[in-house]
């Protein structure tokens, strides 16, 4: 089997733009009275700093169903985010990280997407994450990177994505890594400042001891999310009426082989992308002057 591990920017195909029409709205007409309408919003709103050509922009109104005030709040509560995490988010780029991506597989895209057109996001959080090679920060530094990759594809743009974490071999020191800190950091960000459709979240694999895992998450839950989230321990036929077996690898019981690759060879399309991070990096809240 031929893999790409690149990103695809291509236009919307028909097809595509169809599903568009049907779940997002998107019309060539409101599609472009939006745009206009986002970008006059941002002129008004002058402690943001967005930048504003169509592409960009669309990136924040599909997820919101062109509805451009709606958007400008999503920028709003994602500029607010990196305020909060500056700390972690500041000028971020995949070099920063590249040593937790290319020797550690812990974050992982499926190389195909699943059957729906989503891309896949592979998170290991068990056995195979070592926390004292790749901290909880790290993890999601990662996952913010790829992130960031994903908004330049209109097929993700459109179709969603889905996220599968992997607690196989989890033990305490995992445990003890995902910290009430880490839960607040991913799930707000998830839910407050992710410009992209996440369509599906599932927990495979995991053991008994996940409980105490998923009590920290719990109190951060919205009723969105709680309603994408589905756990499956190791039963994969259950997996499988959300995700096909016939896109899945062998080891989530799949029809493809088993996976011989990890973010080392997904890294080399991160770098390729640079400009838009260090474009997407520039945005937020207009800097203070004393």
């Amino acid at each position: 089997m031929t893999r790409n591990f690149d990103i695809d920017t291509d236009p919307p195909t028909p097809e595509l733009l169809e599903v568009a029409r049907k779940e997002l709205r998107e019309t060539p007409e409101l599609r472009e009275a939006s745009i206009k309408e986002l970008r006059s919003l941002l002129k008004e709103a002058t402690d943001l700093h967005y930048k504003d050509d169509d592409d960009f922009l669309l990136i924040f109104l599909r997820p919101c169903h062109f509805y451009p005030e709606s958007a400008l709040k999503m920028m709003r509560r994602i500029a607010e985010f990196k305020k909060n995490y500056n700390n972690l988010l500041h000028n971020l780029m995949p070099e920063d990280e590249k040593r937790a991506f290319t020797e550690h597989n812990v974050v992982n895209v499926l190389a195909n997407r699943d059957q729906k057109g989503r891309r896949v996001l592979l998170v290991n959080c068990g056995a195979l994450w070592d926390p004292k090679q790749v901290s909880s920060e790290q993890l999601f530094r990662l996952f913010y990177l790829i992130h960031l990759i994903a908004q330049l594809e209109p097929e993700t743009q459109i179709n969603g994505a889905v996220v599968i974490m992997d607690f196989d071999g989890l033990s305490l020191k995992q445990v003890k890594a995902l910290s009430p800190s880490f839960s607040k950091l991913l799930l707000t960000f998830i839910q407050e400042a992710l410009p992209l459709r996440l369509k599906e979240v599932h927990i495979i694999k995991q053991p008994y001891i996940f409980k105490l895992v998923w009590a920290l998450f719990t109190p951060f839950i919205k009723e969105k999310l709680n309603k994408r989230m589905f756990f499956h321990g190791g039963d994969m036929k259950k997996f499988h009426q959300y995700v096909s077996p016939d896109v899945l690898p062998k080891n989530y019981g799949g029809s493809l082989p088993e996976i011989d690759y990890s973010g080392k060879d997904w890294f080399p399309c991160v770098g390729k992308y640079v400009d838009h991070i260090g474009r997407y990096n520039e945005c937020g809240f207009v800097a203070k002057t004393d």
